[in-house]
């Protein structure tokens, strides 16, 4: 291949243990020296720059500075202030761009990203089961903010009351408040539910494909096309093996989905044959061939109890009414 795609840097390629140089990191805040087979380590996003539930979001100076304040910060739960709750803490933090993706209000989507360990063993083996399960993920921070900024004409909220309201639309943009000049970062906590939607534990470069999509598809795309009739037994070389195996992971996904898809197409249509034999063949046909997926599935369960009230279904072993009604039905004349 004569030119590669540059790749998004590639971060940790596992949430596991950490490399050498976390390492070195992370025995920074501890009293000895821990080995890597002895910790666990994971990617969480703090917050970003798109506008909140609560009608907020961080500038992007903000985001940066924070990122210094949340070095050595421990992750607790639900803001409790509890010493006992304490499950993590951050050793990296910093704020990273997802190529080709903006926010509402116009700017380079950015978020804070951090990597947090914790020791492995006791009672933080169920954490870590939490963690890989995907059951704790949803995070939030407790930080102090200088300024709380009207979105619309800049008037800080906390001094200067402006009038304009947070989620209605002036000149059609959508007032926010912009949260800037943070001046202490406290902890941050697994929630249930995140004032930031997409505030969470995330899977390192993994991750990178999901919310960097369109450039993701778009190296796949460009190097695929780039190997003549395609890709016959070995990848293209340079592509870094995670991206690989997601690929083909999608590809094969996409082949499961097909089948079932058909499966599903070719149990409608006989149903539909019996809940409705005065339809025309063709009809049905393109009906289905027409629909998504949630469409066939009402479709199946429409047909399926229409037929079930025409065909009813009798034990072999019936009492005696259901025995007559069966006798009844046998005598029926349909056409199908």
């Amino acid at each position: 291949m004569d030119e590669m795609i540059q790749q998004p840097q590639e971060g940790p390629a596992e949430n596991s243990c950490p490399s050498p140089e976390e390492l070195a990191g992370i025995n920074a805040y501890t009293r000895r020296e821990f080995k890597a087979e002895e910790l666990y380590v994971f990617s969480v996003v703090l917050c970003d720059n798109e506008i909140d539930r609560d009608l907020e979001r961080f500038s992007i100076p903000a985001l940066e500075k924070m990122a210094g304040l949340f070095c050595g910060k421990t992750g607790i739960y639900n803001h409790s202030m509890d010493a006992n709750t304490q499950s993590a803490r951050i050793f990296r933090c910093e704020t990273e761009q997802v190529p080709g993706r903006s926010t509402e209000c116009g700017e380079p989507y950015t978020r804070l990203v951090a990597r947090a360990y914790l020791p492995r063993g006791g009672k933080n083996e169920s954490l870590i089961l939490d963690l890989e399960s995907g059951m704790k993920k949803e995070v939030s921070v407790g930080c102090n903010m200088g300024h709380a900024v009207c979105s619309i004409c800049g008037a800080d909220r906390r001094t200067e009351p402006c009038g304009h309201v947070p989620g209605e639309r002036y000149g059609g943009t959508r007032c926010c408040t912009v949260l800037e000049d943070p001046l202490d970062a406290y902890e941050w906590s697994f929630v249930a539910v995140p004032a930031q939607r997409e505030a969470g534990v995330i899977k390192s470069y993994e991750e990178h494909l999901e919310q960097g999509g369109d450039h993701a598809r778009k190296v796949w795309k460009t190097q695929r096309e780039a190997v003549p009739g395609g890709w016959q037994g070995q990848p293209p070389e340079g592509w870094p093996p995670v991206l690989l195996e997601r690929v083909k992971g999608l590809e094969q996904a996409a082949e499961w989905g097909r089948i079932w898809r058909q499966e599903l197409a070719a149990r409608v249509k006989k149903m539909g044959r019996l809940a409705l034999p005065e339809l025309e063949a063709s009809v049905l046909e393109s009906l289905v061939e027409s629909a998504g997926v949630g469409e066939l599935r009402a479709l199946e369960k429409a047909f399926t109890r229409r037929a079930e009230k025409d065909f009813p279904l009798f034990p072999q072993l019936a009492v005696p009414e259901a025995a007559a009604c069966r006798e009844q039905e046998q005598n029926r004349t349909y056409q199908i």
